[in-house]
């Protein structure tokens, strides 16, 4: 019986796991530019007290749009160069992409639900 409930536990932790945002550094991210799937891109700063803010609700979305949408994130602080060729001057940015190209953005939105409403309308 123990190890029954330690194989859901572990089982849990491991699709737990895989739901978080992806995290992209420069390379990671012309990858899946290059590959032309769709992806949702949050750009965020550890010290940007908004961006903390909406990041639960973001992991949520990892959750929820799992095999339809990537998620993913980029430190602009980590990744300037990446930050400044996407024309990102506010954050939280998220910027959805499909087809090796922005499709659309919104900044700082105020709830999960009006991230929801973005992607729904570009997807």
């Amino acid at each position: 019986m123990d190890i029954a409930c330690d194989t859901m536990v572990s089982v849990k932790q491991k699709r737990s796991v895989l739901m978080k945002p992806l995290e992209l550094n420069e390379l990671e991210f012309s990858r899946m530019l290059e590959s032309g799937e769709a992806f949702l891109v949050d750009y965020w700063a550890p010290w940007c007290v908004y961006c903390r803010r909406i990041a639960p609700a973001y992991e949520k979305l990892a959750e929820q749009y799992e095999g339809k949408l990537k998620i993913a994130k980029v430190n602009i602080d980590e990744n300037p160069a990446l930050a400044d060729r996407e024309h990102i001057e506010v954050i939280p940015t998220l910027v959805l992409y499909s087809g090796g190209k922005a499709q659309g953005f919104v900044v700082a939105p105020d709830s999960k639900a009006a991230m929801e409403e973005f992607i729904e309308g570009l997807i």
